[in-house]
């Protein structure tokens, strides 16, 4: 079926229709969800529209027309009820983040594909090589905290959403089919109680720029005044901190803290209209941080040795691991297991099923090489490794 022969998608703006359509969402076994926020618009990001598709219905939620969206919390939360989503961590941030959503049985079409070892794991990509459907891509940096929303942002919003179910038919036939299907349902398990980092929906703190202990103190405090005035101006015109200076831009201006509007010339990012629209604030932050106490920063405590080691051990048995399935390094063990091992250092065989209570796949089928990896010298208790 082709775009155009689509029914029209349901647009909810009004609590009524938003309860009448949770309660339909909560009688069906497959609902697949997305999220579009304003990122790159904002100075504080939010969730703008929420995508519910479900066989023969497709939904637009629109939060900002909306005071409350309790009614999708049952939703989320419902064990029975598989949520579907294509790079599920993002939204699940996003929808965390903005209304302390918490959620049970996931499915994310993206996360299949990687455990497959798919080459295009764009949902582009999938729904053009599993169904020869073409997304238009010229929206996917869209303003979608413009209102009202324009014909065809509706129309690409719902399709991130229509043909994710039958997406997730076929995946799920080949996770079962490869044998990877537990696999897969133990890493979205893991993303129905993981926290991950967070969105850049709050301003970055000043302090977390690369390259800041490279700065002499009396540098970081220009930098403290120069990050004030970007966050003053980024709160003022609601734009995202980056659309009004990048980190390099500040750092450049610290470490020249000119006291002129002539030192600004020929620092990154500072055109002449940047300088003639910002300039004098700017100087004056400076000129403030200079007469600032000083910041001395200490550097973080460089790991230890024996860390770093073992570390190095898990990354290189996993990529082996990977190459040997097919597919990424961080299917085999992600980032967050291999470094919880690192630091845990399990020396005892119990000690490694503890550590792995959220992974049995992963302790069952790699366990064994785990204990090896890690040195622990004796066997792992019958039937936790193969």
């Amino acid at each position: 079926m082709s775009e155009n022969n689509l029914p029209n998608p349901i647009l909810i703006t009004r609590l009524p229709a938003l309860s009448q359509m949770a309660e339909r969402l909560l009688a069906e076994p497959l609902v697949a969800v997305d999220t579009e926020s304003n990122s790159l618009y904002a100075y504080q990001e939010q969730v703008c529209l929420i995508q519910f598709s479900i066989p023969g219905a497709d939904y637009l939620v629109d939060p900002l027309a909306l005071p409350d969206l309790t009614p999708l919390a049952a939703v989320f939360a419902d064990p029975r009820i598989e949520k579907v989503f294509h790079a599920a961590e993002y939204d699940l941030v996003c929808l965390r983040r903005d209304y302390d959503f918490t959620f049970a049985n996931l499915f994310d079409t993206m996360l299949a594909a990687r455990i497959l070892g798919r080459d295009g794991l764009g949902l582009a990509a999938l729904l053009e090589s599993e169904f020869g459907v073409q997304l238009d891509k010229r929206y996917q940096r869209a303003n979608w905290g413009q209102r009202p929303l324009p014909q065809p942002l509706l129309s690409y919003a719902r399709l991130d959403t229509h043909y994710l179910i039958a997406l997730r038919q076929r995946l799920l036939t080949d996770l079962q089919s490869s044998g990877r299907w537990p696999l897969a349902a133990e890493d979205f398990r893991r993303m129905c109680i993981n926290n991950f980092p967070g969105a850049n929906g709050s301003p970055e703190p000043c302090m977390s720029m690369s390259g800041i202990y490279d700065l002499k103190p009396q540098q970081v405090a220009v930098l403290k005044e120069l990050c004030a005035y970007r966050d003053q101006m980024a709160q003022r015109l609601d734009r995202p901190l980056f659309k009004v200076f990048g980190d390099k831009t500040l750092m450049a201006i610290a470490e020249a803290s000119p006291t002129s509007l002539e030192g600004l010339y020929g620092l990154p990012g500072m055109t002449p209209k940047q300088i003639k629209r910002h300039g004098m604030p700017l100087v004056q932050a400076v000129q403030r941080g200079l007469k600032a106490a000083p910041i001395r920063l200490s550097r973080p405590p460089r790991a230890n040795e024996a860390y770093l080691m073992r570390l190095d051990a898990l990354r290189q048995w996993r990529k082996s691991a990977a190459q040997a399935m097919g597919v990424e390094s961080d299917v085999v063990l992600p980032r967050d297991l291999m470094n919880m091992l690192a630091e845990k250092n399990p020396r005892r065989p119990q000690e490694l099923v503890e550590a792995l209570h959220n992974a049995p796949y992963r302790l069952e089928h790699f366990g064994a090489d785990l204990a090896r990896v890690l040195r622990i010298r004796n066997e792992l208790p019958t039937g936790e490794s193969s």
